[in-house]
């Protein structure tokens, strides 16, 4: 097999060595090129390349903004070219989809397990979702944020570009920060789905495509527990934001069961085709935890078998 290897140089939880390692085992293999990536979407070209140029796998090593970076790509192969499979390496600060697709987080134990998967001709196909608006049309593996998380993580991005080093610490300082300065109380957002009623005056909501929607160091946080990539996409969004309630919402999210499919302050829909998310004013918006401006509407949907996985 002829595999490109799409390598992060920034990527959190690797060395050049360790980079240098997987390289030689993965190309013991297969036919390998790397490429380094040197700008932000470079990873989205290289990947829509990669069919024209003959390689039949992608590989990535690095966090979850290359993995949605990579997808994209790969979406966006040019018609009448066989799409190439995708693996992903660890090597971010959360590795949420890799997490979520139940592979090792160790780089070097997830480069065993795609090779073993590898010689077995072993493949699965995942379904991802994809996001709409006026400015975008755009893939996302596993979480779609409208207001409060996409403010964590646009707080984050600004912290990270002044040498602070992105970790599940800095997210959760963040969060508690912007709650308790009161920034995020503001209830302007409005949900639609096919077959539900309109349900407005929202503080936050979240769209996923499968469980967790993150990770709190090693806890997943599962405010959408039944989420899974084979159906279609679930919603959390508070309609509430008191503390006392807040508090016991989050220990429901970071325990084994998650948060129940119903109960006060929140409103939960599962495996839907699709979801709109307005906003009378406009809100932070993220997706697999890239800030990508502030938004007043998203058109949301659910892709079924998007994509061929090895490992």
């Amino acid at each position: 097999m002829r595999a490109l290897f799409i390598v992060n140089p920034q990527a959190t939880t690797t060395t050049p060595r360790s980079r240098d390692v997987l390289v030689g085992a993965i190309a013991r293999d297969m036919d390998l090129d790397v490429a380094q990536t040197e700008y932000r979407d470079h990873a989205r070209e290289l990947a829509r390349q990669a069919a024209g140029e003959g390689y039949g796998l992608v590989i990535s090593l690095g966090g979850d903004g290359t993995v949605n970076e990579v997808v994209n790509g790969l979406l966006a192969t040019p018609e009448g070219l066989e799409r190439p499979s995708f693996a992903a390496l660890p090597g971010g600060s959360a590795n949420v989809f890799i997490r979520a697709l139940g592979l090792p987080t160790d780089p070097i134990e997830a480069t065993g397990a795609m090779l073993e998967a590898a010689r077995a001709g072993e493949q699965r196909s995942v379904g991802l979702g994809r996001m709409r608006t006026d400015q975008d049309d755009r893939y996302f593996t596993f979480c779609a944020g409208f207001g409060w998380d996409a403010d964590v993580v646009h707080e984050v991005d600004r912290l990270r570009r002044s040498g602070r080093r992105a970790s599940p610490g800095l997210y959760i300082s963040v969060a508690l920060k912007l709650f308790l300065r009161g920034d995020i109380k503001v209830p302007s957002l409005r949900i639609e789905a096919p077959g539900h009623e309109a349900v407005h005056d929202l503080y936050f909501a979240v769209v996923t495509n499968t469980t967790p929607w993150t990770y709190a160091g090693a806890v997943p946080v599962q405010p959408t527990p039944r989420s899974r990539f084979g159906l279609g996409l679930d919603l959390f969004a508070l309609t509430q934001l008191h503390t006392v309630r807040t508090a016991q919402l989050l220990r429901q999210m970071m325990s084994h069961r998650g948060v129940p499919p119903y109960g006060p302050g929140y409103v939960s829909w599962h495996d839907q085709t699709a979801i709109s998310v307005t906003s009378r004013t406009p809100r932070a918006f993220q997706i697999d935890g890239e800030y990508l401006g502030h938004r007043k509407r998203v058109n949301l949907e659910s892709v079924p078998k998007a994509l061929r996985i090895i490992g």
